[in-house]
């Protein structure tokens, strides 16, 4: 998601709730600690330079229960951002703590804001040796002709 859409979904919002991938909630006592620009500049495993940029919101929960978060001021929270730190309509990345900090990409469901898994990946498949994915064949698929016997098919 993008900051645009999330500064446009708060706006019709009373409430914010951030939904885990497991279906629980981020307790409603969140703070939001940190909304910022990360870059990463790399080379991948293939030798291409890559450079990326997400808005990064950080997720944070304290003993302060009766402390909520409305979508207002989270809304003046990602303007002051992009003011101060000029950002641009960057997708959104979510850090919460889980076991470590955690990072999630975010979505919504007419509800929640859903913090979505992410996965490590490849990106130079063609130029690091990664094999094409093999594909998966049931035996029970298989032809079942005998290839060993005297009339079989495969000498």
């Amino acid at each position: 998601m993008k900051l645009s859409k999330i500064k446009e979904l708060l706006a019709e919002q009373k409430s914010i709730a951030f939904q885990l991938p497991n279906g629980d909630l981020v307790p409603n006592h969140f703070h939001v600690t940190e909304v910022g620009k990360i870059t990463k500049n790399f080379i991948d495993c293939g030798g291409t330079v890559r450079n990326e940029e997400v808005v990064n919101f950080q997720l944070w929960n304290a003993n302060d229960y009766d402390h909520r978060l409305h979508p207002e001021k989270l809304i003046n929270i990602i303007e002051l951002s992009e003011k101060v730190l000029k950002i641009d309509d960057l997708e959104i990345e979510v850090e919460y703590q889980g076991q470590t900090i955690e990072k999630f990409g975010l979505d919504f469901n007419d509800t929640n804001f859903i913090l979505k898994s992410k996965q490590t990946d490849c990106l130079a498949k063609d130029n690091c040796g990664i094999p094409a994915e093999k594909t998966k064949v049931k035996l029970s698929e298989v032809n079942n002709e005998p290839c060993c016997a005297p009339d079989g098919n495969c000498c």
